[in-house]
């Protein structure tokens, strides 16, 4: 019984591993915007690897504001949490509230269902870039990282690479670094985050959700921080519809064949 519990386990993960060497889009980072957009990728009958560094997908959800575990949600953006089985509640002008835990276990939940593999303890250590344009990832086990083996990653091939890191955008700023490209912001480069504005905050959020460079997209906090945009706190229609928007764009830019 024990070797069988283990191989099953390694035979499994063998599987899912080699099924997500090639995907259509690698997402970096399982916060919100990145689950939703994942989930709706899947969807459409895009293959998706996601790679969450932690062991718990689910982003910043979790504790809510300040370790209160609610969090608030517009009126505009509750079609999201319908969409995934999510309860709320209203909270008077145009405000709702939902349990942080059920929204990042709905989330989570939706987009495995919806076929999204997560990889959690991965993350990704540079990109690939090939012929002028980002071409995958490089990624390695976390535990490997945060103690600083040295121990050669494995790569993924991917047509898109969604940075969904949230305020670091640690993506983006390996592409720009390592790569030396331009990003498409004002400066070319990471502009940086603005201190909190919530209601434009929620509006930049979307606004600033974008391709950077040909197979490198960004959304969420991580699209604020590339563009400039300011922070918003724990509320949350930004980021679904941040990660709605992406998941567009990129469908887009791959039916054409960019």
């Amino acid at each position: 019984m024990e070797t069988q519990v283990s191989r099953a386990i390694v035979r499994r993960f063998f599987q899912k591993l080699d099924d997500h060497l090639v995907v259509d889009v690698a997402v970096v980072g399982a916060g919100p915007s990145g689950l939703v957009a994942a989930a709706l990728l899947a969807e459409a009958g895009r293959k998706v690897a996601m790679f969450e560094r932690t062991l718990k997908p689910g982003g910043g959800i979790w504790g809510g504001g300040m370790l209160f575990n609610e969090i608030v949600v517009p009126s505009d953006a509750l079609a999201v949490l319908d969409r995934f089985g999510i309860g709320h509640r209203p909270a008077g002008d145009g405000l709702h509230t939902a349990d942080a835990v059920e929204v990042a276990g709905g989330l989570i939940f939706g987009a495995a269902k919806a076929g999204v593999k997560i990889f959690n303890a991965v993350e990704a250590e540079d990109v690939v870039f090939k012929e002028g344009r980002i071409a995958g990832l490089v990624v390695n086990f976390a535990p490997v990282r945060r103690l600083g083996m040295h121990v050669d990653p494995l790569l993924v091939a991917a047509r898109a690479v969604l940075d969904s890191t949230g305020h670091p955008s640690e993506v983006a700023a390996m592409a720009a670094r390592k790569a030396g490209i331009r990003l498409e912001t004002d400066t070319g480069g990471i502009v940086g985050e603005k201190p909190a504005w919530v209601d434009q905050g929620e509006r930049m959020t979307v606004a600033q959700t974008k391709r950077l460079y040909p197979g490198l997209y960004v959304s969420g906090m991580a699209a604020n921080n590339t563009s400039g945009g300011f922070r918003m706190g724990p509320i949350f229609g930004g980021m679904f519809h941040s990660g709605e928007k992406v998941a567009q764009l990129i469908l887009t830019d791959l039916e054409a064949g960019d």
